[in-house]
């Protein structure tokens, strides 16, 4: 390991190497957060392993048990249909009774702590449940290319250091807050499912440059530019999002037309329907 912020984690397993792993795994050792060498990920594709070797240098096996057994911290980076196997197979490990403190990383969606606690901690001992700490996260797709925004709640055995130690994985792949767990439902509706509603804006907008005339490729590139430059107004001018709004809707002007259109649609109230359903959707699953 390279940094203080870990200290005392010599090795990070991930268990799983699909996209949100690798994006993990690449963020982690390109930000020099971690060595290669210190990483071992297991998955059950052979073939996705040995693209993982090659590119990264980093250890693999098909043994989820070796992982589990082998690093101070791991990442559950499976699928949620996933996780009840995986976590049973956890469950047989003698590691997991084992002496030596392990951080317990889930990025899976929808699996609250209380399931989590409830495959992992029988039979163990309050003394045990100390050294095996659990740290949710919902992490976004953005996360792949470094611009992603994680939401992270600690279970009630995790430590300052092992918040720090997540903090310092996570902000390898972007942003990172902290919740309480009953927040988690709500920041899936907004970050882990908004670039979806990002999307979906664009391509709306790319289609509406076509209708009036323009072609798919310039309308692609209007529109994809017109938001980044949209963000970076409002990341560096520090104004909100109205303030700035407000200054490029001239009275009579044609922003304002469109904005009326919006407005007597009620697209606003949309967006809000839209993360509320979300939130609530989110509940059900993790129930």
């Amino acid at each position: 390991m390279t940094s203080d912020t870990l200290r005392g984690i010599q090795r990070i397993g991930f268990i799983g190497g699909g996209n949100m792993g690798e994006a993990f795994i690449g963020a982690l050792i390109r930000s020099k957060t971690v060595d290669p060498q210190s990483v071992l990920v297991s998955d059950k594709d052979p073939g996705r392993l040995k693209t993982l070797a090659r590119i990264y240098g980093v250890e693999t096996t098909t043994e989820n048990l070796q992982v589990f057994s082998a690093c101070d911290a791991v990442i559950l980076a499976v699928k949620p249909q996933q996780m009840h196997p995986v976590l049973s197979e956890l469950a047989g490990s003698r590691d997991r009774r084992a002496q030596k403190k392990k951080l317990l990383i889930s990025i899976a969606a929808g699996i609250p702590l209380k399931k989590i606690e409830a495959l992992l901690y029988p039979p163990l001992s309050e003394a045990r449940k100390k050294r095996l700490p659990i740290i949710r996260v919902m992490p976004n797709t953005p996360s792949q290319v470094l611009r992603g925004v994680s939401g992270m709640s600690p279970n009630r055995y995790a430590t300052r250091q092992d918040i720090r130690a997540t903090r310092k994985i996570l902000s390898a792949i972007g942003c990172v807050l902290e919740f309480s767990e009953k927040d988690l439902d709500a920041v899936t509706a907004l970050s882990g499912s908004g670039p979806a509603y990002v999307f979906y804006f664009i391509e709306a907008l790319i289609e509406a440059g076509v209708r009036v005339g323009l072609s798919k490729e310039a309308s692609a590139v209007l529109t994809m530019e017109t938001f980044r430059g949209a963000l970076a107004l409002l990341e560096e001018r520090g104004e909100s999002p109205e303030v700035l709004r407000r200054k490029v809707t001239s009275p009579g002007g044609t922003t304002e037309a469109a904005l009326g259109v919006m407005e007597r649609g009620g697209v606003d109230d949309l967006i809000i329907e839209a993360v509320l359903a979300a939130t609530e959707r989110s509940k059900a699953i993790s129930r």
